[in-house]
């Protein structure tokens, strides 16, 4: 059960203290970290996690010093939710964002090729969206989005993203303070929560303008072989055959979940999608991943598809074939571009 919104604001002063004894220790840490190197596969495995962990968790303070000083000056939050103070926390977000991805990069040697269309007119070449946006992707863990969102924010596409995730990321202060401020919503699980969540979606889709991207991953979680099975089962006890034969033949998605990209839709039907694949990150799910996986010297793809709102199927059943349908395309691509990273 996720703790109070008031017990999770301690999180603030904690992390405070640790970014002082971090660099209080940091000689120390330093060469703790050289020396199980030393007993660890890969180049400076420990070093590289140290400085990684150390520029984390100081954005984390830079970013709750920053919606502190932006809760003072919009009159202790009276106008928080304000056009203004709205791209303020957007900005701050991108920026810290932007610094996290480029220290990523740098200490674990990362490379990132984006693949296939452009759904940004500011692409040369390819025609793309200048519409609100909904945007559909792959659930392969925060690495994954965090590069994602950081995309959607970047200079060249300026898009200001409303996202659909999970109520236990408000455990990551940052996440908790600025999502709860911008337009987003917090999916919890159990019985009704379904229901609750495409409401909330629609609320969140109903007034896309032209530089939003309403950003929903259709899975809602990492794709596992017990989760996956769980899923197949599911659509066979709703009889849906044809669907759970669908999801069989997929290899590293989980069947999409229809009701809240409907909900979407349904809601801001002057939106274009986009649909987005991504690989190399996936695995990385939990700390002890990081640990035993790092990541190092690997080329990270995405791959974007365009699809104007007027090519978007509008009744039920016709939307949750297309949707399936793009998964599997999704599913193909993830699979060919994995073997040629293999190879």
């Amino acid at each position: 059960m996720l703790p109070s919104r008031r017990v999770r604001r301690v999180a603030g002063p904690l992390l405070v203290g640790a970014l002082v004894l971090a660099v209080v220790l940091l000689p120390v840490l330093v060469v703790v970290s050289l020396v199980a190197s030393l007993f660890l596969p890969g180049r400076l495995r420990a070093l590289r996690l140290l400085g990684f962990a150390l520029v984390y968790l100081a954005l984390e303070v830079a970013g709750l010093a920053a919606a502190a000083v932006l809760w003072v000056a919009s009159g202790l939050g009276r106008r928080l939710g304000s056009p203004a103070f709205r791209a303020a926390h957007y900005t701050v977000l991108r920026l810290l964002l932007d610094v996290l991805m480029r220290a990523a990069q740098r200490l674990f040697a990362l490379r990132l090729v984006t693949d296939g269309e452009s759904w940004s007119p500011l692409d040369d070449g390819v025609p793309g969206s200048t519409n609100a946006m909904v945007v559909l992707s792959r659930h392969a863990g925060p690495g994954d989005s965090f590069l994602l969102v950081n995309t959607l924010m970047n200079r060249d596409h300026l898009r200001q993203p409303r996202i659909v995730l999970k109520d236990l990321l408000q455990m990551d202060p940052l996440i908790d303070v600025y999502l709860n401020r911008l337009p987003s919503t917090f999916v919890a699980s159990g019985p009704g929560s379904g229901q609750r969540a495409e409401e909330a979606i629609a609320d969140l889709a109903r007034d896309l303008g032209e530089e939003d991207a309403l950003l929903i991953f259709p899975e809602g979680a990492n794709s596992t072989p017990q989760r996956r099975a769980r899923a197949i089962q599911r659509l066979r006890d709703r009889g849906l055959a044809a669907a759970a034969r669908q999801a069989e033949a997929m290899r590293h998605l989980l069947p999409p979940r229809p009701g809240g990209v409907a909900a979407a839709l349904r809601a801001a039907p002057h939106a274009d999608v986009v649909l987005v694949a991504h690989t190399g990150l996936e695995h990385l799910s939990t700390v002890r991943d990081v640990w035993r996986h790092l990541p190092t010297h690997k080329t990270l793809h995405l791959r974007w598809w365009f699809v104007p709102a007027a090519e978007v199927p509008r009744e039920e059943a016709e939307l949750t074939d297309w949707l399936y349908r793009w998964w599997a395309t999704i599913d193909d691509w993830v699979t060919t571009t994995s073997a040629h990273q293999a190879g």
